[in-house]
């Protein structure tokens, strides 16, 4: 009798764990931890950076982006005599500290070369509005004049031009270029009267 209750008391545990068995399955992974395959990211851009526009109303930006020029033109919406560029050029050339700000500017022209900004005054009539006169061919100017003067040993910058890069003199009533004096730029400008203007 003792047996058989030991017996049944056994088939009882058996039948039990077997229930607890079923009723808790071992844990398998989450539904978050399971990748879904076969899919992608999709990846949404955000806004584009904007570059800022140059700011072409400073006559140094202005030249660093149009590079070579001979005078500024529609792009460039600064003033047409910027007192920086004035104030640079008077420093560049060694102007004298006495002349009036004003005065220098009205007799102050600038343009772009090679991305920097160069000035040129006027002064004692420095051709800053034109190029270089490179031409070894007499005007009828200095031919007049050497028929008055067949011997002169200069003919003066009234007569020849100012934009002249050679000396200028009468042999036998007849004018003739002598040495060169000045030498010539990129764009054709006298460089001897032109400046790099720093910011």
């Amino acid at each position: 009798m003792k047996f058989k209750a030991i017996v049944f008391w056994m088939c009882g545990l058996v039948v039990l764990s077997a229930c607890q068995s079923a009723a808790n399955p071992p844990a398998g992974p989450t539904e978050a931890a399971i990748a879904p395959t076969g899919m992608t990211t999709t990846v949404i851009p955000g806004p584009t950076p904007t570059v800022a526009a140059a700011d072409l109303s400073n006559p140094f930006v202005y030249c660093a982006s149009v590079g070579t020029i001979d005078q500024p033109d529609g792009r460039y919406t600064g003033e047409a005599k910027p007192k920086a560029v004035i104030e640079g050029l008077m420093k560049a050339s060694g102007a004298s500290a006495e002349i009036p700000l004003d005065v220098f500017s009205q007799g102050s022209v600038w343009r772009c070369m090679d991305g920097k900004v160069y000035g040129c005054f006027v002064g004692a009539n420095l051709p800053c509005d034109s190029k270089a006169d490179t031409s070894k061919e007499s005007t009828p100017d200095m031919d007049a004049y050497c028929k008055s003067n067949p011997s002169a040993e200069f003919i003066p910058a009234a007569v020849t031009g100012h934009a002249t890069i050679y000396e200028w003199k009468c042999q036998a009533g007849k004018a003739v270029a002598g040495n060169q004096t000045f030498q010539v730029d990129a764009q054709g400008y006298i460089s001897e009267i032109w400046y790099v203007v720093e910011p």
